[in-house]
């Protein structure tokens, strides 16, 4: 219960100060909510916001588990993210589009690290998903690691129609690349040992599934 109550209380609190730099941004008061953001970032994990950018998803939470009592680490990763999504937003209104992404990318590669641990459906209210992420990033195309972690995301879900998309957008920026094919066709060899209810409940019935695998033995036979 002490621990519930610490983490309740946590939570509260990381969202007024969400609530304040909300206000800030609608009344176009870029530095004063620029700098709510960064000392909230600067708190969490001991950075400044623009070499946190330097970080690994790996470093940032090691700095978060170092920092914190063990039950209190999964909500401060989601704070993280959400306020990485924040400072991208603020960036972003201000026409700093390409400062922007960066914040957006680092927000989302800490969620599909988090989301390997626990369940989406968990997260706190104020979290952005991952779809309101790419939204954010839609206007370019995700980095090849980006869609790897994505098509792990939606495999893991059960979306494997978009798991596909995320492969081929991974295919299509990297066509000279052999070991990219035998990672797609380890992909498709794992959903055709699933259940054909499974595979039409994620869109992707056998028939395409094969069909995918087809295409990049075919692919694979022109590097030969």
């Amino acid at each position: 219960m002490i621990r519930r109550d610490f983490i309740l209380r946590q939570l509260e609190q990381f969202a007024a100060m969400l609530a304040r730099i909300t206000g800030l941004a609608k009344n176009e008061q870029w530095q004063e909510a620029s700098a709510a953001t960064g000392g909230e970032l600067q708190r969490l994990v001991g950075v400044d916001a623009r070499a946190l950018l330097s970080l690994s998803e790996t470093a940032l939470l090691a700095r978060l588990i170092e920092s914190e009592p063990a039950f209190a680490v999964e909500s401060k990763i989601f704070m993280l993210a959400t306020l990485l999504k924040t400072q991208g937003d603020l960036l972003a209104s201000q026409g700093r589009a390409d400062e922007s992404r960066e914040f957006y990318l680092k927000g989302l590669h800490l969620l599909f690290e988090t989301f390997g641990q626990v369940d989406a459906s968990e997260r706190p209210d104020f979290v952005p998903t991952i779809e309101a992420f790419l939204t954010a990033l839609r206007d370019a195309p995700l980095p090849v690691t980006t869609n790897a972690m994505l098509m792990h995301h939606y495999e893991r879900i059960g979306e494997f129609a978009r798991a596909e998309d995320a492969l081929f957008e991974i295919l299509d920026a990297e066509p000279a690349k052999p070991e990219l094919l035998e990672f797609g066709r380890e992909f498709y060899q794992r959903l055709l040992r699933l259940d054909d209810t499974v595979l039409a409940l994620g869109n992707l019935p056998r028939t395409e599934a094969q069909a995918g695998l087809a295409e990049l033995d075919g692919r694979k036979s022109s590097f030969f």
